[in-house]
């Protein structure tokens, strides 16, 4: 498994303490006293690191490869799945992918961003870029869920939308544009969870929602942090910083209800347990969900476009 900079205390203890329990076992002595010590010693490092994280590490924790990606929760959280491809227009977007499911036995439409985990399945989905077809389908997808009375459920996990010439070409920043004005006026409830990383527009074209919930450890901004280093700090080894002025992680942006709710993630991320991550997420999400399904839709219309013009709002002491 990836191991991160700042867990290496913690994967340093870790081996001691199965070299105590392996010598215990092979040369059959009675070593529970120091094995003991050994386990309390690592959980009072972990409960250190972890519980203390700076913006910066739950940055490198929301870009871990082995966490739970858009279609490891849909596997884990939901049952019924059937993708439906295609934005009628272009073609087929893999990096954006969707359809009917259910979740608590509630019938819903699901999509988001899909990473992959090596370098073909990063190819096949775009490192999580979506070009224009993925936000068109994701749309025609949205558009479903009002026909048949369904919440959406959408799930964000990139770097930014892909910016390449051909994305251009195709019109992205129209793509993104016309979600975000139709995504207001849908009359259904819409729930978006930031997974992993939730950069700039490609993250708020499935963003605008009745509730906006964050894994504890991902991002959310309308930069990446080595991006802001290089225009402010001129150089990219100021990323640590901006990520801190940035306040682009989930706890920080709870305090300034830009979010609505935080779903906890196992002690050291949700790449240590995928499992527990997905009930977490699921009982969230089935909690939200249960609330704005009791809201006539003037009412849900109504707070949806009332809490997107609140932000930004600020009041000096």
């Amino acid at each position: 498994m990836q191991l991160l900079e700042f867990e290496k205390p913690v994967a340093e203890l870790e081996r001691e303490l199965e070299k105590l329990r392996t010598k215990a076992a092979s040369q059959n002595i009675d070593m529970s006293a120091e094995i003991e010590t050994m386990e309390g010693k690592l959980a009072d490092t972990r409960r250190s690191i972890y519980e203390n994280l700076t913006p910066w590490q739950r940055v490198q924790i929301a870009r871990h490869t082995n966490r739970p990606f858009m279609l490891d929760y849909v596997s884990l959280a939901f049952t019924d799945f059937s993708e439906l491809h295609g934005d009628r227009h272009i073609g087929d977007d893999l990096s954006m992918p969707g359809g009917f499911a259910r979740i608590g036995g509630k019938r819903v439409v699901v999509l988001g961003h899909q990473k992959g985990r090596d370098t073909k399945e990063n190819l096949k989905r775009n490192f999580g870029s979506a070009h224009p077809e993925g936000y068109r389908k994701s749309l025609r997808l949205m558009k479903l869920a009002e026909k048949f009375g369904l919440p959406v459920i959408a799930l964000i996990d990139t770097p930014g939308a892909f910016p390449g010439i051909g994305a251009e070409e195709r019109n992205i920043a129209e793509a993104i544009a016309y979600n975000l004005r139709e995504m207001m006026l849908l009359k259904v409830p819409v729930i978006a969870v930031v997974l992993g990383e939730g950069g700039s527009g490609g993250a708020l074209g499935i963003g605008v929602a009745d509730r906006v919930l964050m894994m504890e450890n991902a991002y959310y901004s309308v930069i990446s942090p080595e991006g802001c280093a290089a225009i402010l700090w001129k150089h990219r080894k100021h990323a640590p910083e901006a990520a801190e002025a940035m306040k682009l992680s989930a706890p920080d942006l709870k305090k300034l209800d830009l979010i609505d709710d935080v779903i906890h993630e196992p002690t050291g991320g949700a790449h240590h347990d995928h499992q527990a991550t997905a009930a977490n997420f699921q009982a969230v999400v089935l909690k939200h969900l249960e609330e704005l399904s009791k809201l006539p839709v003037d009412v849900l219309l109504d707070r949806r476009y009332a809490k997107f013009r609140a932000f930004g709002d600020w009041q000096g002491k």
